[in-house]
């Protein structure tokens, strides 16, 4: 019998239309009460101090990149070097291009998909400004060796953690080990609220610019007393008041009331996604074909990656035609060696050292979906279809 194994499920139900029929209640669909609450519980769900909600992960990276630019003493400046990994989403990396930062990539491990940690310790130089660390497919870079790499050096961390909502390294939220850390609340990733994302941070200065930035570059969201500008008494002025070259990225009132319905879920939407880790774990563990990821502490296992080995006679086309006939949904990881896409033309960038492991990557690997139900007979089914 076959099996329709798709990329990602919905994670709604009635209680989140329940929540979009609130908002239609109150006819007030711009960014208000609900989207102040989502922020306030996500918050306390990771365990940082501030947190901005906006309409998706990527916007999430461009504010939290351009934030950078506009504290009082600028964190960064046109033209300096960020250290990024050779593997990630578009998005990682277009904000830190359309800032005119220059990016040297890095290889990944193929074991973990994240940093190669000593080919990203031996790329740091002198002119290393901030190192973009990216938790790939749920699974938590290794911090303690990361900042170990860093002690006396003056580089920033910013963290994009939009794979890898609810993943832990030692206790620890992913997404809160940078200055500030990206999550995305897209359909297929661990929650979803239509179309969202958040920037969070411990850092005052920071959530005010990005609150600014949010919407405008205007005054209006800002508090009173803030680290951003002088703000009057004076409503109407304030109004209409422009301080920074900022956006509107601002969520809809709509995915903020999904999103507080699905926080609820979200612990036993990740105790099901390891429930469905640990079944692939037992079937692909030590597979004579495949690489599957490891786990560096506690994965929140965005999706289950499979990386052909060298040994196997097995070619990906086949594979994914395989995959496809079966009905099993499957994707490229991520977007392989990112360097290899046409729009690199446009970048100031280098190379650091060869990417040997995102060009095996690029050629071999694909991944297909985990989901916050129970994937019991899909995962025996894939392992069938790859027996």
């Amino acid at each position: 019998m076959t099996i329709n194994y798709p990329l990602a499920t919905s994670t709604w139900d009635e209680k989140e239309l329940e929540a979009i029929n609130s908002v239609i209640k109150r006819d007030m669909y711009t960014m208000g009460e609900s989207v102040a609450q989502f922020e306030k519980d996500f918050c306390s769900f990771v365990g940082s101090k501030y947190a901005v909600m906006v309409s998706s992960g990527s916007a999430a990276n461009l504010i939290a990149t351009a934030a950078l630019f506009y504290t009082k003493n600028s964190k960064l400046k046109r033209g300096d070097e960020v250290i990024v990994p050779a593997v990630s989403w578009s998005t990682t990396y277009y904000p830190l291009y359309q800032y005119g930062l220059k990016l040297k990539f890095v290889d990944i491990d193929l074991e973990t998909l994240n940093y190669d940690l000593n080919a990203l310790q031996e790329a740091i130089s002198d002119k290393t400004r901030m190192i973009m660390v990216v938790n790939l497919l749920g699974n938590p870079n290794d911090f303690d060796r990361i900042f170990s790499i860093i002690k006396d050096k003056d580089i920033i961390l910013l963290e994009d953690n939009c794979e890898s909502m609810g993943a832990t390294y030692k206790g620890k939220q992913t997404g809160t080990f940078g200055i500030m850390g990206t999550f995305s609340t897209f359909f297929s990733h661990h929650m979803a609220t239509m179309e969202g994302g958040f920037v969070v941070t411990d850092d005052e200065e920071l959530y005010h610019i990005l609150l600014s930035l949010r919407a405008h570059g205007w005054t209006r969201n800002l508090p009173k007393e803030n680290k951003v500008c002088i703000k009057s008494d004076n409503w109407f002025e304030e109004s209409f008041r422009f301080v920074l070259p900022g956006y509107n990225v601002r969520p809809v009132e709509m995915s903020g009331a999904i999103g507080v319905e699905q926080l609820k879920k979200l612990p036993i939407f990740l105790a099901k996604r390891r429930e469905n880790a640990k079944l692939f774990q037992k079937l692909f563990s030590n597979h004579p074909d495949f690489i599957i990821q490891k786990d560096i502490c506690n994965s929140s296992w965005f999706g289950f990656s499979l990386i052909i080995k060298p040994t196997s006679k097995l070619n990906r086309v086949d594979i994914v035609k395989k995959l496809t006939n079966a009905k099993i949904d499957c994707r490229p990881i991520v977007t392989g060696n990112f360097t290899k896409n046409d729009v690199m033309k446009y970048f100031d960038y280098e190379i650091h050292g060869k990417l040997k492991n995102a060009d095996y990557l690029h050629e071999n690997g694909l991944f297909v979906g985990n989901h916050q139900i129970d994937l019991s007979s899909e995962i025996e089914y894939l392992a069938r279809t790859l027996k």
